[in-house]
């Protein structure tokens, strides 16, 4: 992975020798000519520790490290009537390593997916009307790894009132799995010959966002989530009462509904106070209550921080029993603490650099943020993660 990050990095330095010729942006011009807007690097660390194994029946070690790199770059045009064209255009690449898919096959050599990688390319497009204050998007991605493959598609449309105080989206996603049924060692009848299973996801989202004054703004976000299919993970155990392990066994069908309000109160020209609040709920009896509260203080012209704060809990969704707790009374059994009920905490902080005279010297590489945070969760469940963006705009 060494390479991917040095490699982001030297198209830093390209992308700097093209911007020689780009002219900088004024409100007087729009290009009619593709050019380019903006470009993200991102990457980070993470790391994480537990020892409720969904791999092992709700035991074991959940040791996972996960490496991710990514590049996004917007491009950008304006029509001859004045529409505004957008083409983003991401890839990324993650490597991680997962203590508990060793045990997939209960040897720590023989696992065909204790490490791996995931890539995951997209592209999106924006129509924008700026006169009219309306925009369409439509979009496509896909993420590829050794037993599990996703394509995507979304589309959108937002429309802003008269006066530009307020604005309505409505999005629509897709996503269509396939999964390969990797069963843990001791169940298999087939050796590798994996079978494959199907998974299809479908979601709304409706939001509103109003400018109440000249301090505070207010979003209110709504979603209604579809899925259908192989809900279950394959090479997740189940070990019951009596004995005996299992597969872990799911419904085919889920409706998940979360609502949300965010907020962000301008506090003076230097402080902005975001905070936002969703309450989700689905029919497998899961429940769950989400408040984050951000702050970022903006200390000189080019840095400020921004200290973060979550809390969720949420109660444990009707088919979750720990390690040997079922019995062939359950119709549908699993043994993944993700599903139990648990509170958690997530904090960090935020460092965002904005010299002007660019990163390193470079004009056009005008931001750094740096972010770590550390995640809490009340079954043992910690975690750890630092992220490095550097933009060109």
């Amino acid at each position: 992975m060494k390479r991917i990050f040095i490699t982001g990095f030297a198209l830093l330095a390209l992308f700097q020798l093209k911007a020689q010729n780009i002219p900088s942006d004024s409100t007087a011009y729009k290009s009619k000519k593709l050019k380019l807007e903006e470009v993200n690097l991102v990457s980070s660390y993470y790391k994480q520790d537990g020892n409720n194994s969904a791999v092992g029946g709700g035991i074991g070690s959940q040791h996972l490290t996960d490496i991710a790199n990514t590049i996004d770059v917007k491009l950008v045009k304006y029509g001859e009537t004045g529409i505004k064209h957008t083409f983003d255009i991401e890839a990324g690449i993650d490597h991680y390593t997962s203590a508990s898919s060793d045990m997939i096959d209960l040897s720590a050599n023989s696992s065909a997916s204790s490490s791996d990688n995931r890539f995951y390319p997209s592209l999106s497009y924006l129509r924008e009307n700026e006169e009219k204050g309306r925009t369409f998007g439509i979009g496509v991605s896909s993420s590829t790894e050794f037993d599990y493959q996703s394509f995507g598609g979304n589309i959108s449309f937002s429309q802003k009132t008269k006066n530009k105080n307020g604005e309505f989206t409505a999005k629509f996603q897709t996503f269509i799995d396939q999964l390969k049924l990797i069963e843990p060692l001791e169940l298999r009848t087939s050796g590798e010959n994996y079978g494959s299973a199907n998974r299809n996801t479908f979601a709304g989202t409706l939001s509103y966002s109003q400018i109440i004054n000249q301090r505070l703004q207010v979003m209110l976000v709504g979603d209604i989530i579809s899925q259908n299919g192989y809900l279950s993970l394959p090479f997740h155990r189940v070990y019951f009462a009596d004995g005996p392990v299992r597969q872990e066994k799911m419904p085919d069908t889920r409706l998940k509904i979360p609502l949300g309000i965010r907020a962000s109160y301008f506090l003076g020209d230097n402080i902005i106070i975001r905070a936002y609040y969703r309450y989700y709920t689905d029919d497998w009896n899961l429940k769950a209550h989400t408040a984050d509260l951000e702050i970022p203080v903006k200390l000189t012209q080019s840095f400020s921080l921004s200290p973060f704060y979550r809390y969720y809990t949420q109660s444990a969704a009707k088919y979750f029993k720990p390690y040997g707790a079922h019995t062939d009374a359950d119709n549908f059994y699993t043994s993944n603490y993700d599903l139990s009920k648990f509170d958690s905490s997530f904090f960090g902080m935020g460092m965002k650099f904005t010299p002007p005279d660019g990163i390193f010297g470079l004009k056009h590489w005008n931001t750094l943020e740096i972010r770590y945070g550390h995640y809490d969760r009340s079954n043992n469940l910690t975690s750890d993660i630092i992220s490095l963006n550097i933009k060109y705009k």
